[in-house]
């Protein structure tokens, strides 16, 4: 069974505390070394005239720190962590970005249904990899690659339409931002479930899929 650091208060999602700060650089090579993830570094902060803007130039920028900065990103993920701090210490404020479809695909839902899964898991005394919070307030839980290709089939068997939840997996050809990467003023992308020693065996998505799309109907 897993501890979920912060569970709905009321009908408002609690927030979860704030991590202590390691570098952005120290962080990467952290989740290469100790999880074998690949990573990226994408764009970052820059302050013009007092303003956090993205380094990407755009004032409109719907994701301010947080994106790839170069088209051909998914040639420049690595798992080693010797590149990835070469690639941080060119730019030591850059977003950790993670590729998905390899060692893992995420399963993207709103916070709120989020949260209410966390809960009925706990319940359930589910097992889970790790889950992100993301300050545009959406909840990314970490599977086992392929679920990109199975969650359509495994929603319908639920008795739903895919069209009909705001429930998403994120595969092959997509990427999701890890802790404590910034989004503009936002906040910062925070663990609602760390990774741990425990959770180091990702689920596959059929075992979580039944409280999520639970979740994503309430949610509705």
């Amino acid at each position: 069974m897993f501890s979920v650091e912060e569970t709905i208060a009321g009908t408002e999602a609690a927030q979860i505390p704030k991590q202590r700060g390691e570098s952005l650089l120290e962080t990467a090579v952290r989740y290469a070394e100790e999880r074998h993830w690949d990573v990226f570094p994408g764009t970052w902060l820059e302050a013009v005239d007092g303003v956090q803007r993205c380094s990407c130039g755009d004032t409109a920028c719907a994701a301010p720190g947080a994106h790839p900065s170069r088209e051909d990103w998914a040639t420049q993920a690595t798992g080693s962590a010797t590149v990835a701090r070469r690639m941080w210490q060119k730019h030591p404020t850059a977003s950790i970005l993670l590729p998905t479809g390899r060692t893992f695909d995420a399963i993207s839902v709103a916070e709120t249904a989020g949260f209410l899964a966390l809960a009925r898991m706990e319940r359930m005394e589910l097992t889970l990899g790790p889950v992100t919070l993301t300050p545009d307030r959406r909840m990314h839980f970490f599977v086992l690659p392929g679920a990109s290709v199975k969650l359509p089939e495994l929603v319908r068997k639920l008795g739903w339409t895919p069209s009909s939840l705001d429930l998403v997996a994120l595969g092959e050809g997509a990427y999701v931002a890890a802790p404590p990467t910034r989004y503009g003023s936002s906040g910062a992308v925070q663990w609602a479930c760390r990774p741990t020693p425990a959770n180091r065996w990702l689920p596959d998505a059929e075992e979580l899929i039944s409280p999520l799309a639970y979740a994503c109907g309430r949610d509705r």
